[in-house]
């Protein structure tokens, strides 16, 4: 801020307003007293040994002080402002995060239940494959109903967890919100007030302006701070099912729809980036504006799991992509796909789900990641195969036709890439 005048100026002024003591012109300010007086008054005892200076030279200097206050508190203003509507925005997106999480674990607890009634069902789990036993198939209906509570249970404790620090968030951006919006309020009015001070004549704007000056800056150093919410995907604790394992298919890319930038491996199992754009045909169904490409196989019906190695890879994508005949089997840019994309930077990853576009925590990197669709129930799965735990799911999609899995990876700006990605061969399962 400015500091004050060394030396005092006595200046004209409009008003003439006069001492009561000495009938004197008031055209002089006294620091030390924050009030008028005039020349007699600073030869008595009282102001002798103080600071004095002319009242429009003092009114000049505090006018600029409160019209620099008052340009920072527009600034804490907005700044207050966009806080409050991030706590209300947030408030908003905890609530849709909760039931989007509510809606993963039902679709997660309805999946499992359904793998688990497959495999009691499976011939090589029974002691004879061609003999109705009757008390054999009590016993697998009690296995499986104790597995099913087992499991009902689990998912409801998750969901009663779930809301208990959706509660918990949701109080703790309330009482954000509140200290905000009170914060806001004190900020208007002393911004009102500045404004009016700043309007004033010299002699009123001096009365009470260094008070007025410590107020503001009290309110200026107070500070606001988000409200620290618990990450509720913490609640999302659910291990792969390893059920999974038996629906495990024999993935291989598609060389028809690599874009050229891609080079496949052989055995159409691994893809990276070659020196060069490879030369490949034109054909309607290849990538061309990401280095993408489709798996081979296609599925229209049915439950179906995939692994993939991420490894290394700074930035993928991995899901399905809707290859129904209404789009003339090209692939598009949105809209028909359900992805899960993984960026690393240095030691730091994230990885977002689409669509819509939304961020997933994870605690830990991720090296390989499992796929399970679902095309009947209209669902798709994203599991950390090292951690054996379920990242996110996408439940009551409706695919128009056959959906293929899609692998992609960024396309290098300038410098060679060395990332990849490789399907994984089934695992052996007995």
């Amino acid at each position: 801020m400015s500091q004050v005048p060394k030396s005092p100026s006595l200046c004209s002024i409009s008003e003439e307003v006069y001492c009561g003591t000495h009938l004197q012109p008031l055209q002089l300010f006294c620091e030390d007293d924050q009030i008028t007086v005039c020349s007699k008054c600073v030869q008595s005892p009282e102001h002798m040994q103080h600071v004095v200076y002319g009242i429009q030279e003092a009114s000049e200097y505090y006018r600029k002080l409160l019209q620099e206050t008052l340009v920072m508190m527009r600034g804490k203003l907005e700044a207050t402002k966009s806080l409050l509507a991030d706590e209300q925005e947030r408030m908003a997106m905890i609530q849709e995060e909760e039931q989007r999480f509510k809606e993963m674990i039902g679709a997660e607890y309805k999946m499992r239940v359904l793998l688990l009634t497959e495999q009691m069902a499976l011939p090589s789990l029974r002691p004879s494959a061609c003999t109705f036993d009757p008390d054999l198939e009590e016993a697998c209906a009690n296995q499986l109903r104790t597995f099913s509570t087992e499991l009902k249970y689990k998912s409801q404790e998750m969901l009663q967890r779930l809301s208990h620090l959706g509660r918990e968030n949701m109080n703790k951006l309330k009482t954000s919100e509140a200290c905000a919006y009170k914060y806001l309020c004190r900020l208007q009015e002393t911004i009102t007030e500045l404004e009016k001070k700043c309007g004033e004549s010299a002699i009123t704007l001096l009365q009470n302006a260094k008070h007025c000056l410590e107020r503001s800056e009290c309110l200026l150093l107070q500070s606001l701070k988000p409200a620290h919410i618990t990450d509720l995907s913490s609640c999302l604790l659910i291990k792969m099912e390893k059920a999974l394992l038996r629906l495990q298919r024999d993935i291989t890319l598609d060389r028809g729809t690599a874009h050229p930038s891609l080079v496949l491996s052989e055995d159409l199992r691994s893809m990276g980036f070659g020196d060069l754009p490879q030369s490949a045909p034109d054909t309607p169904g290849r990538f061309d504006f990401s280095a993408s490409v489709l798996g081979a196989e296609s599925f229209s019906s049915g439950r179906h799991y995939w692994e993939v190695a991420v490894g290394q890879a700074t930035q993928w994508q991995l899901g399905i992509c809707d290859c129904t005949e209404k789009n003339s089997n090209i692939p598009q840019a949105s809209g028909d796909k359900f992805l899960l994309m993984g960026s690393m930077m240095g030691t730091d990853y994230t990885f977002w789900v689409f669509p819509p576009l939304r961020k997933v925590c994870l605690r830990t990197p991720m090296y390989k990641v499992g796929v399970f669709l679902d095309y009947v129930c209209g669902q798709v799965s994203f599991y950390n195969v090292t951690e054996q735990s379920l990242i996110y799911n996408f439940c009551d999609l409706t695919f128009q036709g056959a959906v293929k899995p899609i692998f992609s990876l960024c396309i290098p700006n300038g410098d060679v890439s060395s990332d990849s990605l490789t399907v994984c061969l089934p695992q052996i399962h007995s």
